[in-house]
């Protein structure tokens, strides 16, 4: 039996790809903060909880010790908080983003690196925020880039060792978290859809899972405009959510 691991699965994406690998006849290994949200979540005899805070590299190392060896992990867990004010910047949010997405990350696949399979696949959860810089983005936008470069040198360093690396960037996905969102989200998507392209791509193997197909299309089209083009745009968006 195949065993997937899957963090931030208390909720959203992480919550609804663990749904769908257990239909799909996986043992999940269903990692989150709250243990009472998980098991309510999650039940039955081919679940496993992980419980523990990214944040604290300790309890990840403690947790996932004990976890038995699994064909593939997705690193889902993180957070999203926006500068209100780019002058008045606010260095403890950009902190915590940094922390959560980023270092708490880092945690993850320190730990949990040594409990993949060889033949096994990582799965770093970004987001499509960093194919251009987005007002207001400075924290969360930082942070997913740090995960881009992570998964792809970690890819690199990797494939010696027979373990692949997937590198997952979601438009704007109807969760929790985005549902927050104080301003429009074209292209977004239900967590049903993500995770159906999520899993698609994983099964085939691919090294970057990207969609909704077209918002991806208009943000890379928009990535490769000057620089001077992309601000004046930018500016004029900006002008038009006051």
């Amino acid at each position: 039996m195949k065993r997937v691991l899957i963090t931030g699965a208390n909720s959203g994406i992480g919550l609804q790809l663990a749904q769908d690998y257990l239909s799909e006849g996986w043992l999940v290994v269903a990692c989150g903060r709250n243990h009472d949200k998980l098991a309510e979540a999650l039940s039955g005899e081919r679940v496993e909880y992980g419980v523990f805070d990214i944040n604290d590299r300790d309890a990840v190392r403690d947790a996932l010790s004990a976890v038995a060896p699994v064909d593939l992990a997705i690193l889902n867990a993180g957070t999203c908080e926006y500068v209100d004010d780019a002058h008045a910047f606010d260095a403890a949010l950009f902190e915590r983003v940094v922390q959560a997405n980023l270092i708490g990350t880092g945690n993850c696949v320190a730990a949990v690196l040594p409990r993949i399979k060889t033949g096994g696949r990582l799965a770093l959860v970004s987001s499509s925020v960093t194919f251009v810089p987005l007002t207001r983005a400075e924290a969360y936008g930082a942070s997913k880039a740090g995960v881009d470069y992570l998964a792809r040198t970690l890819a690199v360093d990797l494939n010696a060792a027979n373990v692949a690396v997937s590198l997952i960037r979601p438009g704007f996905v109807d969760t929790p978290l985005t549902q927050k969102n104080d301003f429009p989200m074209p292209g977004r998507v239900s967590v049903q859809q993500a995770s159906q392209a999520i899993r698609r791509g994983l099964s085939r193997g691919k090294r970057e899972i990207t969609f909704p197909f077209g918002f991806i299309s208009t943000l890379r089209v928009l990535s490769s405009l000057p620089q001077g083009l992309w601000l004046s745009l930018a500016r004029r968006m900006k002008k038009e959510q006051a």
